[in-house]
């Protein structure tokens, strides 16, 4: 059995995914999880995007502005077909958001057969995944978020990711600096908390230590603000 398949049956989730609720509402505690004050307004709002990237390697830039956008205060819906940047592909994608009767807000992105080798020339693997979905929700207490992700190949996560699960890619020769950070399942709450959350599936954040290269690429995103603007 592949590690993948090893990964997906782990969990026990149907449909081949790999799902990892996390959910925040203040200051971020060891398990990811958080919370503030009973909201006291209902002027939530939510955003989400495919993806995007921002990086610059061997003095070469790399910028995809977010895609597929959406808000809560328009466009609801959106959705892109193949985007290649470089060496980093994305496949069709689709984000929904919305404000619910209730006064809160949701975000959605999902998308399909992500890949990127820009670490391939410096001896590091290509990563890819076959389908993502990343959720956030606002509540009566701030806001949660879930992801999920299958296919995953060229780094090896747990059976059950936490927030914020860090792999790191290192370099072909041993002492050089590492040539990525990997992050699932990222969780971002400000400080001093106020209820918002950003969660993405995925973020590789190229030589976090230094090297030919940096920035970041980031797949799936979704920001939950129960406060609103």
């Amino acid at each position: 059995m592949s590690r993948n398949k090893r990964i997906l049956a782990a969990v026990l989730v149907c449909g081949g995914l790999v799902t990892v609720p996390i959910s925040a509402q203040a200051a971020v505690n060891s398990n990811g999880v958080a919370s503030i004050a009973t909201i006291q307004d209902t002027a939530a709002t939510a955003g989400s995007s495919v993806g995007s990237i921002e990086t610059v390697v061997n003095g070469q830039a790399t910028h995809l502005a977010p895609i597929a956008p959406c808000a809560t205060a328009g466009p609801l819906q959106n959705s892109s077909g193949n985007i290649d940047a470089g060496a980093t592909r994305y496949g069709r994608g689709t984000t929904t958001c919305a404000k619910n009767a209730d006064g809160t807000a949701t975000a959605t992105a999902t998308g399909q057969r992500f890949e990127t080798t820009v670490l391939e020339q410096f001896g590091g693997p290509a990563i890819k995944i076959r389908t993502f979905s990343t959720k956030c929700n606002t509540t009566a207490n701030g806001s949660s978020g879930s992801m999920e992700l299958g296919g995953l190949t060229g780094v090896t996560v747990p059976q059950n990711i936490p927030a914020n699960y860090t792999v790191t890619v290192p370099a072909k020769k041993a002492g050089d600096p590492p040539l990525a950070s990997v992050i699932f399942n990222e969780l971002i709450a400000p400080t001093p908390a106020d209820g918002s959350l950003s969660t993405h599936t995925m973020r590789i954040k190229l030589f976090p230590q230094g090297g030919p290269g940096s920035g970041d690429i980031i797949v799936g995103t979704a920001s939950c603000d129960p406060f609103g603007d």
